[in-house]
């Protein structure tokens, strides 16, 4: 059951996590079925609720994970996926024709008259302010699984309402879909937040009174030249049990911890963007790009611009 801490943790974030679901497509499938998912843009993060059956996820560097109906999947980094059938080999050729149609309410994919597996896919839309909030609150890859506990069950619930209210397409079945993916979502947060390997790091960090404050002021305003003592200013402490703080829980230090954020700020949109370095380093808080390349070199042992080469072209999801 999600504790206090996780609800104060989310309370504070809230405010600065704001996200627009968006309802794409739900997709009804026969036995065989591959749908791939490129690198999406920046801002965007990418889900899929299962609403019936079950089908296999694909995400380069994990072994394919296994979902069923009521799993809810989110990929905060928008890394590229493929999401398949559960006998449907990991190649994804030589399936059956996808029919898609608008039905009134969301477009519907289909290539079976008696679908095995239906899912809900779309995407979470990332005011620009919360990209760094995402960053550095949310893991690359997020798996809610229906039978999980009772807010697992309650989210499954939930989400079969979705799927109805597409399904029958009454009047306003769009806006009332994405107002309920709203409430899921956030109700998947509060549920990740409050497992244990989320109280490390920056979500220890939030807990805490002593830190707190500081790890806000750093997610609202990366790119600000912030010092020490402006540090234990926002979180109303003394420097030195600022720092206590962040070693304890987090590892690191202050601005430590200030320079991987931006960093992942870089990483993120060379992935994502096709801004030039120039622009990216002076919007995450460097004062060249020079300066961004010593410090990217440092952290991931290449440059930003072989990681960009090495790196798929940004394209939205499909």
């Amino acid at each position: 059951m999600p504790n206090r801490a996780a609800f104060d943790e989310l309370s504070a974030l809230a405010p600065l996590l704001r996200v627009r679901p968006e309802l794409e497509r739900l997709c009804q499938f026969g036995a065989q079925w591959a749908s791939p998912h490129d690198q999406s843009p920046a801002g965007w993060v990418p889900f899929h609720l299962v609403a019936r059956g079950s089908c296999i996820l694909d995400i380069a560097g994990r072994a394919p994970v296994s979902l069923h109906a009521g799993d809810v999947v989110l990929l905060p980094r928008g890394d590229p996926h493929l999401m398949r059938g559960a006998t449907t080999p990991a190649d994804g050729r030589s399936q059956p024709p996808v029919v898609i149609r608008p039905n009134g309410a969301i477009e519907l994919a289909s290539n079976a008259d008696a679908p095995d597996t239906e899912l809900i896919c779309g995407r979470l839309s990332f005011e620009p302010r919360a990209e760094s909030l995402a960053l550095a609150v949310l893991p690359s890859f997020i798996l809610l699984r229906a039978d999980e506990g009772p807010s697992a069950r309650r989210v499954a619930g939930l989400l079969h309402t979705i799927r109805d209210e597409l399904v029958q397409a009454a009047p306003g079945a769009r806006a009332i879909g994405a107002g309920l993916a709203s409430a899921l979502m956030i109700m998947v947060l509060r549920i990740h937040f409050a497992r244990d390997e989320a109280r490390s790091g920056i979500l220890g960090l939030l807990a805490q009174r002593q830190t707190a404050g500081a790890v806000l002021a750093m997610i609202r305003e990366p790119t600000r030249p912030w010092s020490l003592d402006d540090l234990a200013r926002a979180a109303n402490t003394s420097r030195a049990t600022l720092v206590r703080g962040f070693r304890s829980l987090a590892g690191q230090a202050p601005l430590a911890f200030l320079a991987d954020l931006r960093l992942d700020l870089a990483r993120h949109r060379l992935a994502t963007s096709d801004q030039g370095l120039t622009e990216i380093a002076l919007d995450v808080g460097y004062q060249s790009q020079s300066a961004l390349t010593r410090a990217f070199r440092r952290r991931f042992s290449l440059t930003p611009t072989a990681f960009r080469r090495d790196r798929e072209p940004a394209q939205p999801a499909g």
